[in-house]
């Protein structure tokens, strides 16, 4: 246990405010634990966290990237007329052609950070203003509803009636699994994710080591799109729509979840545990708030100050306060 905490300092006191959340909303409202509402939680949140590892990858690299909700849109939309024209296609088509759309929407930053050496916060922020302005162009603000049935039919991998309804878990549910999975077979278990470590937590140690810039910015923003077009998919199947501003703005509460999670906004440090710890406590937060009947408009506030407490108890040793301490000898 004591090792997990100094291993992991950042998700062990996570972990602690989510049980500690998740114990005071049980006593304050009968609804929160029922496995109607946990599925519910996990249905509803697949898409952060499939944002939220992407994003993680590009953080570990020592970048940021605001433009990952928005490249989730672009990639629905033209998801919908790819699949039209090749006559409706299929799941497997369906996360090859997002996934690849996504990526060279990420590529497209890399290519603008090394090429023209700017700060991947203000290259994000800028295609995040041309990619929604260009597809509020071209699409005029259209909704669509008419999807392939393979992509708009809900997917049931397990369900259950309940006193409460019918619990169940749903295929968004199992691609987020899997994207977890290789996000840390990638940083975890190859030489790329400890090139990327390496080059979040010294870039200038990391070029000298032989270490390319360009390539570790393309891995990271090409990831990241990657996720951002698998979850594009992901939300269109939860919704049965596509809207061009209905991802907006979810992009702030991502990037607070990776970084209450232990991502390091410098780089060089974070966790796939960490990332889903993140997003479950944003996710737990806006769900209690609901069922205490508190207004939405409190919700920003209050993770507000969830961030602020996790930040000003950064240095805060949990291991040390679960080690008992020992009388020295006399």
């Amino acid at each position: 246990m004591r090792n997990f905490l100094r291993s992991y300092p950042s998700e062990a006191k996570l972990l602690v405010v989510l049980l500690i959340l998740c114990t005071l909303l049980a006593f304050l409202t009968p609804d929160f634990l029922t496995l109607v509402n946990l599925t519910s939680l996990l249905n509803n949140n697949s898409v952060n966290v499939i944002w939220a590892v992407g994003l993680l990858v590009v953080l570990i690299a020592g970048g940021i990237d605001i433009s990952f909700a928005v490249a989730a849109s672009v990639v629905q939309y033209i998801c919908v007329y790819v699949f039209a024209a090749i006559g409706g296609g299929n799941w497997a088509i369906g996360l090859i052609v997002a996934g690849g759309l996504g990526m060279s929407l990420g590529l497209i930053n890399a290519f603008l950070i090394h090429q023209f050496r700017i700060i991947s916060i203000v290259v994000t922020i800028s295609t995040f203003n041309a990619f929604f302005g260009l597809l509020m162009f071209i699409t005029s603000g259209r909704f669509l509803y008419n999807l392939p049935s393979w992509w708009s039919k809900a997917v049931y991998l397990w369900e259950k009636e309940t006193p409460q309804g019918w619990a169940d878990i749903r295929l968004p549910v199992a691609v987020m699994a899997v994207c977890m999975v290789a996000t840390w077979f990638l940083i975890r278990h190859t030489t790329t994710g400890r090139q990327l470590y390496a080059f979040g937590d010294n870039p200038e140690g990391a070029r000298r080591a032989g270490i390319s810039i360009g390539l570790m910015q393309a891995i990271a923003f090409g990831w990241c799109g990657m996720m951002a077009g698998i979850a594009g998919l992901m939300q269109a199947n939860i919704t049965k729509e596509v809207v061009p501003m209905a991802l907006i703005g979810r992009e702030l509460d991502v990037l607070a979840a990776v970084v209450l999670g232990g991502a390091r906004l410098g780089g060089g440090r974070g966790s796939i545990l960490g990332c889903f710890l993140g997003v479950a406590l944003v996710a737990v937060t806006q769900n209690g708030l609901n069922l205490l009947g508190v207004s939405p408009y409190a919700f920003k506030m209050v993770v507000g100050a969830i961030i602020l407490l996790a930040i000003s108890t950064s240095n805060l040793d949990l291991a040390r306060l679960v080690t008992p301490r020992r009388k020295g000898r006399e």
